[in-house]
C-alpha cells in the first residue's frame, strides 16, 4: 500500500510564502511524475505544477514565476515552494504521484490535501 502524506499548509498574509511537502511511503520501486493540484471552494480542481522523474517541470499560468516545484527522489518527496502568495491562491492543495510498485505496475495516488489560506 502506498500513501502520500502532505504537510506545510497554513495561514499566510498576501505576499508571504509557504512550502508544501508530500512524502510517499510504501512498497515503491520508483516514482514517475509528481504533481500538485488545488481546489478552491465551489471551484473545480486545477493543476498547479508537475515534475517528471527526469526533472521536466510545468506550471499553471497563474503561478508561473511565484511557485517552484522540486523533488527529492531519495526521500520520495515532492515540494511546492509558494512565494508572493495572493488571496486567490487560497485552496486545498493536493499531492499526486505516479508510483511504480515492486510488481512493475504504475499506479496513480492522491494525498489527503492540505489547506492554504492567504488572507490579511
Amino acid at each position: 500500500q502506498v500513501q502520500l502524506v502532505e504537510s506545510g499548509g497554513g495561514l499566510v498574509q498576501p505576499g508571504g510564502s509557504l512550502r508544501l511537502s508530500c512524502a510517499a511511503s510504501g512498497r515503491i520501486f520508483s516514482i514517475g511524475a509528481m504533481r500538485w493540484y488545488r481546489q478552491a471552494p465551489g471551484k473545480q480542481r486545477e493543476s498547479v505544477a508537475s515534475i517528471s522523474s527526469a526533472g521536466n517541470i510545468n506550471y499553471a499560468d497563474s503561478v508561473k514565476g511565484r511557485f517552484t516545484i522540486s523533488r527529492d527522489n531519495a526521500k520520495n518527496t515532492v515540494y511546492l515552494q509558494m512565494n508572493r502568495l495572493k488571496p486567490e491562491d487560497t485552496a486545498v492543495y493536493y499531492c499526486n504521484a505516479d508510483v511504480l510498485g515492486v510488481t512493475g505496475r504504475l499506479v496513480n495516488y492522491w494525498g489527503q490535501g492540505t489547506q492554504v489560506t492567504v488572507s490579511s
